[in-house]
């Protein structure tokens, strides 16, 4: 089976907010992808990013679920993706409440890439300690999926006490929306394989410095990852498929030969890669909604 297509949404292009970063542009950019055939359209999340990190290659962001709300207002059938959101860096419970919120409000259509995160600046801006960001992670993955239960929850948290939170209205997906774990450690495989539906490595190519974290910059070491990760399912007795999501650069890249970029998604997803995210640029928002259309007919259709 050809993965799916997710098209990166264009609110890291502060360079031109009214090109780019406005209600109307994502919802234009995002009709345009549902009709370009692309099966969903994903945001990052970094609230208060740090200076030196932009300036080594980071960028900014909106918050992803309000962002995804104009996304979802727009288009009818695409997924919504937060590649990926840092549960630790909020309580599970308002995680919890915006996620089955944008879950409820688009009609079932979330998908939940979420990870620890890396960026330890970022944790002491928001009062997180960087030290724990793997157990809150945990907890956090817990505690939300215990809250879309509906079922009262009772938690004594790292930093919160919980009795009887009740939360409604319940997610359209049940019994809560897919999660994809983010992050390319062995530590990210293991969580994926053992308490989610789906694994979202990163492609570090030419972004290890800025995004500080284990290397994969080629399909090969992909297919590494993959096999670890299947090997572990099967030492468990997980026998439910694992979706894969790898941001495809080269597929993407209209420098190269059609062939070329064919030959790439073709070896992701023969690689086990179930979903290929793609961000695609533009000098302003006509020569990305053009790029859209021609990605679609050219890679996506075939």
């Amino acid at each position: 089976m050809s993965p799916s297509y997710s098209l990166e949404l264009p609110t890291t292009r502060v360079d031109d907010p009214a090109a780019f970063v406005s209600g109307d542009a994502v919802m234009e950019v995002a009709a345009a992808a549902e009709a370009a055939g692309f099966a969903g359209v994903h945001v990052t999340d970094h609230p208060a990013g740090d200076a030196r990190w932009l300036d080594a290659g980071g960028h900014h962001a909106l918050d992803p679920f309000v962002a995804l709300s104009f996304a979802a207002a727009a288009t009818r059938e695409l997924r919504l993706l937060t590649y990926v959101y840092i549960a630790a860096y909020r309580n599970p419970f308002l995680g919890a409440k915006a996620v089955l919120s944008l879950d409820v409000l688009s009609g079932g259509r979330v998908i939940l890439g979420t990870a620890a995160g890396y960026l330890k600046p970022e944790f002491a801006a928001l009062g997180v300690d960087f030290a724990e960001r793997n157990d809150l992670f945990d907890e956090s993955l817990e505690v939300m999926k215990r809250a879309w239960s509906g079922d009262d929850v009772a938690h004594d948290g790292r930093h919160f006490t919980a009795r009887g939170v009740r939360m409604r209205p319940v997610p359209v997906q049940r019994p809560y929306p897919p999660i994809w774990i983010g992050g390319n450690s062995a530590r990210s495989v293991r969580r994926a394989v053992e308490s989610a539906q789906g694994w979202a490595p990163f492609n570090t190519f030419g972004y290890a410095q800025a995004s500080r974290t284990a290397e994969i910059d080629d399909v090969s070491q992909l297919a590494a990852r993959i096999e670890d990760a299947r090997r572990y399912a099967a030492e468990i007795g997980r026998t439910e498929p694992l979706d894969i999501c790898f941001s495809g650069g080269p597929v993407a890249d209209e420098q190269r030969p059609l062939a070329d970029r064919r030959t790439e998604a073709q070896r992701l997803g023969d690689a086990g890669v179930t979903w290929i995210a793609v961000a695609l640029g533009g000098d302003d928002r006509r020569e990305l909604l053009d790029r859209i259309a021609r990605f679609g007919d050219q890679v996506v259709s075939a």
